[in-house]
């Protein structure tokens, strides 16, 4: 993805992500069951809104969670082919030493970096982080330095990484808005690796069977969660990003994603994001307003080669509305007049404003989906003579 169409993305997201602010204000929302968790965020992937949320700006220890952005630039490296899924790499004296979760891995091993990936994931070790942290960028404070880089770029405000595993350490914080940020980034530009998430057990032959199975108690009791992370600390408390993806009419998957930090215990934590995630099916319907690479309008065009362009989004529409309100819903383009040649495809031109009723929910910015190039000089002629006319 270039850097132009990354930061058109991270517009749409971010406006995504203010949804509820000026949705809440404006129409009467579903209030989301009461959460016994320091902080909590409710996001439905799919519309890219958030649902619900409770203290999502406030600092916390991400704890193990943190390896979600460790994975994030193991997925980049493995994606430009910095390194391979079978590529073995070596396990540092500080690897075998990192105190907390473990894979139990030595300096003795040489294990493919895809085994690393599943001990980080699964079974939450620490030294299977800093072993691929040394692996992708030479050191570990080189990785991190790559981490807090990569927070700025992806629009995580409010995150400082101290390290790649999550323990304790001093400006080591994130938030519930920017873990949603991250989460959402990692399944849409990673698609091929969230499998990992799902899986329940793991052990790299060699070591003891303790600690082989994955500590998201979801997977366990929810076949339609996916994944993501646990995370655990005494200051963080127990945190989990769980997403979850169910199939509905006419719209097809549906991906929601809670992140909830500061839960009491294990079980507690599932018990509450469990609750965050049905509420959040069941309080809102979701509505496809038009499919990826669909034309919502056709405007003409001046001075190209094609006489109209082609508006819409790369991806599909979808928005999610309070259950059984989708008849209220209205939309309206707004765009630049008149239209003038050329165009680039992904250029974004205009937004589609969705209203329900008369009052204002928000709006999506409309891209084109066809370039048009310039017409010659003698079609730009004509069409300036029309336009002083008109």
């Amino acid at each position: 993805m270039t850097s132009i169409r990354m930061n058109k993305f991270l517009k749409y997201l971010t406006c995504g992500l203010l949804v509820i602010a000026a949705y809440g204000a404006q129409a009467q929302m579903p209030q989301p069951p009461a959460l016994a968790v320091k902080a909590y965020l409710l996001m439905d992937v799919t519309a890219n809104q958030v649902l619900a949320a409770k203290d999502p700006d406030m600092a916390v220890e991400p704890a193990s969670l943190t390896k979600l952005m460790t994975a994030y630039l193991v997925f980049d490296a493995l994606k430009n082919r910095k390194i391979e899924l079978q590529q073995k790499l070596s396990v540092s004296e500080r690897a075998w030493k990192m105190p907390g979760s473990r894979m139990f891995i030595d300096p003795n091993m040489k294990v493919p970096v895809e085994d690393l990936i599943k001990g980080m994931i699964v079974q939450s070790g620490n030294d299977a982080t800093v072993a691929l942290a040394e692996g992708v960028a030479g050191s570990v404070e080189r990785f991190v330095q790559r981490m807090n880089d990569q927070a700025v770029f992806l629009g995580m405000h409010s995150t400082g990484y101290k390290n790649p595993e999550g323990l304790t350490a001093p400006g080591h914080t994130t938030t519930a808005r920017d873990l949603a940020v991250l989460a959402t980034r990692l399944m849409r530009d990673f698609p091929e690796y969230v499998p990992y998430y799902a899986i329940k057990k793991y052990r790299y032959d060699g070591t003891p069977a303790a600690n082989d199975t994955n500590r998201n108690l979801l997977l366990f009791r929810d076949a339609t969660v996916d994944g993501l992370k646990t995370g655990h600390t005494q200051a963080a408390g127990y945190c989990l990003v769980a997403s979850a993806k169910r199939d509905f009419p006419n719209v097809g998957a549906r991906r929601l994603l809670s992140v909830v930090l500061g839960a009491d215990s294990e079980n507690a934590r599932a018990n509450e994001s469990q609750k965050l995630l049905n509420w959040g099916y069941s309080a809102f319907d979701a509505v496809k307003l038009f499919d990826a690479n669909q034309a919502v309008v056709t405007p003409s065009v001046w001075k190209g080669k094609a006489p109209v362009l082609k508006l819409g989004a790369l991806r599909p529409l979808v928005v999610a509305v309070p259950a059984g309100s989708a008849a209220q819903l209205k939309t309206q383009v707004v765009r630049p007049d008149p239209l003038v040649a050329p165009f680039t495809k992904g250029q974004s031109v205009g937004s589609l404003k969705l209203f329900q009723g008369d009052k204002a929910l928000f709006e999506v910015p409309l891209v084109v989906l066809e370039p048009v190039e310039q017409a010659g000089i003698w079609g730009r002629a004509w069409d300036a003579v029309r336009l002083w006319i008109k």
